[in-house]
């Protein structure tokens, strides 16, 4: 280089060091803002002070993406607050969060996505731990699989529902992406792949065509695959890289899922509904009468008051043969004039009515 770009280049440095230094000043400035926070809300009588704020937070990341200038992309800005705000809420009160586990699972990659990297995560070992750890107070939230865009629902959460008194307070949609990973060097080694059963549905076309005679383990977790490879001769796992990572295992194949669109939605479960953000989605438990035009009569309400549905999962109800239930998605928040209409009018309508939680539609 010449001089003169020496000089050009040394002055930009002096520029991000300057602004470096803006950033730490302005970002301990917000901290000690989210001390003060904490310290009103502690001195508030009658306890049940909510530190976190779903619906605030989604307000301030959507408001920094509309805002967002450029060069960044929008979404990786909105990363970056993310993780500042994690870290201040930290200091007014630690979160925590149950995920399926162990270590490495795309759940808990939703829960650090959703919450951020200061959020102590849980692993449990079921859907159904997460669910009681969070009902008996022994954490704050848990996040839980529902949908894959490929294989469709988890019906195991879905049911679980049915008898939980938890409120859904958030979603989480993941892109996900599979990696072919062992202590192994070569495919031809390959005798045993595990994995979840949901991932292995999203591999099977790769499994097929390049380890057709390999056996195909569902087991129950991705991360619970990795670990289970890992001391196996002949094995291999199917999961994340963050697995691969933590199991000390080599990836011989990477982003084998046959839908390169392939996305995972998690719910985020706690005690209480998220307040209105302004873009919000509500989930519904109904059942309607069994008889000829039982679930057109059931969803007419909707129609009627312009709420418009996104989604309709039938399940067993478990009262007796053939009679179902229906999670339902809408469009707005339960307090929303609309939606309130709309829900008031199902209610008559329905032989079981619930609202599982309205809560702020996921920004990243």
């Amino acid at each position: 280089m010449t001089a003169s770009s020496d000089e050009e280049l040394d002055a930009v440095r002096r520029r991000i060091d300057a602004i470096d230094q803006d950033l730490l000043r302005l970002i301990s400035e917000r901290a000690r803002c989210a001390q003060q926070v904490a310290h009103i809300k502690t001195g508030i009588e009658g306890g049940g002070v909510q530190f976190y704020r779903p619906e605030r937070e989604i307000a301030v990341l959507r408001r920094i993406k509309d805002a967002n200038p450029g060069p960044l992309d929008g979404e990786e800005v909105a990363r970056l607050f993310r993780e500042i705000m994690s870290a201040c809420l930290a200091l007014e009160r630690p979160l925590n969060a149950a995920f399926l586990g162990p270590e490495g699972t795309f759940t808990q990659a939703a829960a650090i996505k959703h919450f951020g990297h200061s959020v102590v995560t849980r692993a449990m070992a079921t859907i159904d731990e997460i669910f009681r750890e969070v009902e008996a107070g022994a954490c704050d939230f848990g996040v839980v699989p529902v949908e894959n865009s490929t294989e469709g629902v988890v019906s195991h959460t879905l049911d679980l529902f049915m008898s939980s008194p938890l409120r859904i307070t958030g979603e989480v949609s993941l892109r996900i992406h599979h990696h072919l990973m062992s202590p192994e060097s070569d495919l031809s080694t390959i005798r045993t792949v595990y994995s979840h059963q949901q991932s292995l549905a999203q591999c099977r076309g790769w499994l097929d065509r390049y380890l057709p005679h390999a056996e195909r383990v569902a087991v129950g977790s991705n991360a619970d695959a990795a670990r289970t490879a890992m001391n196996e001769p002949g094995a291999a796992a199917v999961a994340g890289l963050q697995a691969a990572e933590i199991y000390g295992l080599k990836v011989l194949a990477e982003r084998i899922e046959d839908d390169p669109g392939n996305t995972t939605r998690f719910l985020v479960i706690g005690k209480q509904d998220s307040p209105p953000s302004g873009q919000d989605k509500t989930s519904l438990l109904l059942s309607c009468r069994n008889q000829a035009g039982g679930l057109h009569a059931l969803l007419m309400p909707l129609a009627a008051h312009g709420v418009s549905m996104t989604r309709i999962e039938s399940r067993p109800s478990r009262r007796g043969i053939w009679d179902y239930v229906f999670f339902i998605d809408i469009i707005g928040h339960r307090q929303d004039l609309p939606v309130a209409a709309a829900l008031e009018h199902l209610q008559k309508e329905s032989l079981l009515f619930k609202v599982l939680g309205s809560y702020p539609l996921a920004v990243l």
